[in-house]
């Protein structure tokens, strides 16, 4: 295992983990039947890390959100499959975050605007690649089986596409001065 990176830690102790109260609270109130809340936070850091690794998180807290949401979800969807007819039932549609101060439900939707405008940038397999991995969360191996193509294909036009992302971030404003 590589030695540890302190500039990574820091970044994370500081970007990052303040957030884990909040976020712990969030999913408990947005997806009440969640089984695996620990298992979704810690994967959400996983892939977080995976990313930051590739460059900067614009907002570290929206990806972590945003991920944990994704998880979640997918979590839910694949205790429907295990749960008896007529089990509680979450309509995904019901997930807002409606509690969010308003300054920062604006600057949300800015982000989300941008990164919207970032993925319609993508080349055309680049952009569904990126939808499906990063909006969607599906794994690496789904993408490949729903677009019929290898998963070499899916990791290597998936980096693409997030380095072309990251660097539209850049061209408009986001990540000077962060970390």
């Amino acid at each position: 295992m590589p030695p540890p990176d302190s500039e990574l830690f820091r970044w994370f102790a500081e970007e990052v983990q303040p957030h884990e109260a909040a976020l712990r609270s969030w999913l408990a109130g947005r997806f009440p039947g969640l089984k695996d809340a620990d298992d979704v936070v810690q994967e959400s850091y996983a892939r977080l890390l995976r990313v930051r690794e590739t460059g900067s998180i614009a907002c570290p807290r929206a990806f972590l959100f945003v991920t944990a949401r994704n998880l979640s979800l997918n979590h839910l969807r694949h205790q429907r499959h295990e749960q008896p007819e007529g089990g509680a039932q979450i309509d995904p549609a019901s997930v807002l975050d409606e509690s969010a101060p308003i300054p920062d439900s604006i600057a949300s939707a800015e982000d989300l605007r941008l990164l919207i405008r970032a993925i319609e940038a993508l080349p055309g397999r680049c952009r569904q690649i990126v939808t499906l991995r990063k909006i969607y969360g599906l794994s690496q191996k789904e993408v490949a089986e729903q677009l019929g193509i290898s998963e070499h294909t899916v990791e290597s036009q998936g980096s693409i596409g997030l380095h072309k992302c990251i660097d539209y971030f850049r061209r408009h404003g986001y990540g000077r001065g962060q970390s």
